[in-house]
């Protein structure tokens, strides 16, 4: 018997319309489906109702992946591929794996041999980055910056530096109800000279990105509370 395969599955970024940043290929991909791997099970509905899904919810498997899995439990999501039936990895927003749970089934898929299929879909951090006229070749995430404010600073000191020094694109993202404090700390503790790229709502209808220098970000304070954003840095 042919095994099933593991498709990983983006999400929308916004309200934007699902021709927008969708093909249609993962469209009929994700319809062949009848079992998922998800952080949240209503949201997950709720994607699926949005691009046309006609299967009966009580008839669909959902496995729960988020930082209260058993990371012991979550190779027998993947039983399904042995019977010949694939499954899908479905983000909650943008593309899974990326800022994103998920390489632990990855990973185990590629180690029982199991095809592992990324489809199309928006990246936040991506999508950042080809609009931020930064350096594309050389460039590193770091996911979420330390909270309290003495690491924030030192992080920022450190991404800064190595913007100047390595030539490279600095790319983090924040909680968006602290995203305000974010930037304030980003204007306090970097040079006037330094360049930072805001890229913020990406795809949807009130999409802003702006790259400006420190000295010109702070005469033009943005309101980012509640907002999905990604920070970039560069020299």
């Amino acid at each position: 018997m042919q095994k099933g395969k593991l498709y990983l599955i983006p999400s929308f970024l916004s309200d934007s319309s699902q021709s927008k940043v969708f093909p249609e290929w993962n469209t009929e991909i994700i319809y062949s489906l009848d079992e998922f791997i998800v952080e949240e099970i209503k949201t997950a509905r709720r994607f699926l109702r949005k691009i046309g899904y006609k299967n009966l919810f009580d008839e669909v498997k959902f496995h729960i992946l988020n930082e209260h899995t058993d990371i012991t439990q979550i190779q027998s999501y993947l039983n399904c591929i042995n019977t010949g039936n694939s499954i899908g990895l479905l983000s909650e927003a943008g593309t899974p794996c990326i800022a994103d749970p998920g390489a632990e089934i990855v990973r185990i898929a590629h180690k029982t041999n199991v095809q592992v299929i990324p489809l199309i879909g928006p990246s936040s951090i991506m999508l950042a980055l080809m609009a931020s006229g930064f350096n594309g070749q050389n460039f590193v995430f770091h996911g979420y910056l330390p909270i309290d404010k003495k690491g924030r600073k030192k992080k920022l000191k450190e991404l800064e530096h190595n913007a100047f020094k390595l030539n490279q694109t600095q790319i983090f993202i924040e909680t968006p109800y602290r995203n305000n404090q974010m930037f304030r700390s980003i204007i306090d503790n970097c040079s006037a000279e330094t360049l930072l790229c805001v890229a913020c709502n990406i795809t949807s209808g009130d999409e802003e990105i702006s790259t400006k220098t420190i000295k010109e970000w702070r005469k033009s304070v943005p309101d980012l509370h509640k907002k999905p954003v990604v920070f970039l840095i560069y020299q």
